[in-house]
């Protein structure tokens, strides 16, 4: 399993970022985060400062981590794209009926900061039924 270190993540999005505007040729993961950072337009400053990749995202400060939430967006991706934990295919389709997808793919990242936290607070498995359950309480809750 790739397990790749902070400064790896945040070179990969920088250096993706650089290639598309320098309109390099890009890999298929490259081509995937390009999609996303260009749905983030509030990433791109960040994506081309040489201090960002140095920088602290702490919730004080009340900015989000451009890379954490990245990455958040490839994880639900990749989740969606084998059913993985299952259900959350189904799940995303729900939410598809009242959200488009880009605010799906952040009703589900909310479920999966929700989870990550309690999993890492409690010091437990990631609970992938609380995890559907979250998804599809808000895919209810909105129609």
């Amino acid at each position: 399993m790739f397990n790749p270190s902070r400064d790896q993540v945040r070179q990969f999005f920088v250096e993706a970022w650089q290639k598309h505007l320098g309109k390099h040729v890009l890999t298929p993961l490259e081509t995937m985060a390009v999609q996303l950072i260009e749905r983030h337009p509030e990433y791109h400053q960040d994506l081309t400062d040489p201090d960002a990749l140095q920088q602290d995202y702490a919730v004080e400060q009340g900015k989000s981590n451009p890379f954490l939430h990245l990455s958040m967006h490839l994880a639900i991706d990749e989740q969606l794209s084998i059913d993985q934990p299952p259900g959350i295919k189904a799940a995303y389709q729900q939410l598809l009926l009242s959200h488009d997808a880009h605010n799906a793919s952040h009703i589900i990242m909310e479920a999966l900061g929700e989870v990550l936290w309690d999993s890492q607070r409690l010091g437990t498995p990631l609970n992938n039924e609380r995890y559907i359950e979250l998804i599809l309480r808000h895919s209810t809750r909105d129609r």
